[in-house]
Parts: C-alpha cells; sequence; structure tokens
C-alpha cells in the first residue's frame, strides 16, 4: 500500500506539499536577533534555567536560551517556517543516543528540557521536543500528531525493521501531512517516506487508531498510553504549560 494512503486519509486528493529544506542557518540567526530585541511572553526562563543547573549542571544554559529565543521569535513566522526552524534546531543540536546510555533505562521519554539538558536523545525525544517547541510557537495541537511507525533501515547486515516515531504535521484535516524526523535531516511529505509504516497517533488531544488527520481520537484520552500520559504529566510540572 502506497505510504500516502497509509498516513492520510482515503478520501483526500490534496497535492502533495513540497519539502521543506533543513537547513536553515541564516533562518535561525535572524529568529535569535529577532527574540533578543522583542522578547515574547512564554515558559518561565528563571525557573527552566534553574531546573536545568540544578539536574544536569550549567554546560547547556546557552542551548536552552537559544531555544527559549528561537520558540519566541517563532511565533511571528508562517506555520511551514516554524517547522523549518524547529526542525533544523533540533536536528543540528542534539545528538542520537539510545535510552539506555542516556538515562540507564530501556525505554524513557524525555521532556524538552532534560533533552536540551542531556543534550541527547532517541527518536521519541526528537519529536516529543520538536512536538511542544511548535505548540509553544502557536501551532494548534489538532495539527500535529506524534506518529508510531516501523522504519526500514539498511545497515551492513542487510535491510532491519525498527521501532520508530516522528512527528507529523497537517496543515488541514485532509491533507497529506509532513514528517519531522531525525533520520532524515529535510522536512519530506509522507508519499515521499517509503521507508515508514505508520501503526498509530496521539497527541495531546488523545490517541488515534490511524494517522489520518480527519480522524477523532479514541474514547479513553491519553491514559491508554502510560508513556504519554506520564511524559504529559512531567512536562507540566516542568512549567510549559
Amino acid at each position: 500500500m502506497p505510504i500516502l494512503a497509509r498516513f492520510s486519509s482515503p478520501t483526500s486528493v490534496t497535492t502533495p506539499p513540497q519539502a521543506v529544506p533543513g537547513s536553515c542557518r541564516p533562518l535561525l540567526s535572524i529568529l535569535l536577533l529577532l527574540a533578543l530585541c522583542c522578547p515574547a511572553a512564554g515558559p518561565d526562563r528563571t525557573a527552566l534555567q534553574q531546573q536545568l543547573v540544578a539536574r544536569f549542571g550549567p554546560g547547556r544554559i546557552g542551548l536552552l536560551n537559544d531555544w527559549l529565543q528561537l520558540v519566541a521569535a517563532a511565533k511571528a513566522l508562517d506555520e511551514d517556517r516554524k517547522l523549518q526552524a524547529i526542525n533544523d534546531f533540533f536536528n543540528r543540536h542534539i545528538a542520537f543516543d539510545d535510552d539506555w546510555s542516556i538515562w540507564q533505562q530501556s525505554d524513557y521519554w524525555a521532556t524538552p528540557l532534560e533533552t536540551i539538558g542531556r543534550g541527547r536523545g532517541d527518536c521519541e525525544d526528537f519529536a516529543i521536543a520538536k512536538y511542544y517547541s511548535l505548540r509553544l510557537a502557536g501551532v494548534p495541537v489538532a495539527r500535529m500528531r506524534l506518529v508510531y511507525v516501523k522504519a526500514r533501515l539498511h545497515t551492513g547486515a542487510g535491510e532491519v525493521q525498527q521501532a520508530h516515531m516522528v512527528l507529523a504535521y497537517y496543515a488541514k484535516p485532509n491533507a497529506e501531512p509532513l514528517v519531522l524526523d531525525n533520520l532524515q535531516t529535510t522536512i519530506q511529505p509522507a508519499s515521499r517516506r517509503p521507508d515508514l509504516q505508520p501503526v498509530f497517533s496521539f497527541n495531546s488531544e488523545g490517541i488515534f487508531a490511524g494517522v489520518s488527520g480527519a480522524l477523532k481520537a479514541s474514547s479513553g484520552g491519553i491514559g491508554r498510553l502510560s508513556r504519554w500520559q506520564d511524559l504529559v504529566q512531567r512536562v507540566r510540572a516542568e512549567g510549559f504549560e
């Protein structure tokens, strides 16, 4: 089955959007300068700095400040540029690593503050950090889904299938989503990611049996996905909501 049919509404006839370039250093520089001149409301900077230093030391205060400035400045951008800036920031500044190496746990979903504090994360951490960053930048929750997928990877031992997570963005409910991923640095329409097989999706509004942007969340809220429910509670405790 084509990836487009699996990611988007079966009735969708939306023309696939163009991929958004992943490298945007000039844009990031302009955004950071804009944020310094025109600060915007957001999470309590001082409280986040104190939490980061207490848990991880002062080494990544600069990265935290850059992120907060980026999110504040991104509020003034159209949504394509918000996606571009946030995706590029995390793909360039956070190193990929597994949960055991970072947290000494087999599966741990980190908050954005924890990912920045460690400077490392796995696929869930990248997707979660981008999701919350885009929320802070003004993208509605209804336009985003965290998507659990099976990814085909080519290794020295041949092709393998691996559990993976990406962030999907839907400009409209029936639109083909754009995929924000740490495996590929550029944002791609779902139809250009035949290596990903979606399983289910979720966001702060609930859990979805499929990945169509037109689907309604299943009953029961987010409680059926305990790791996500725990993550949402920890994010709130840190002051992001």
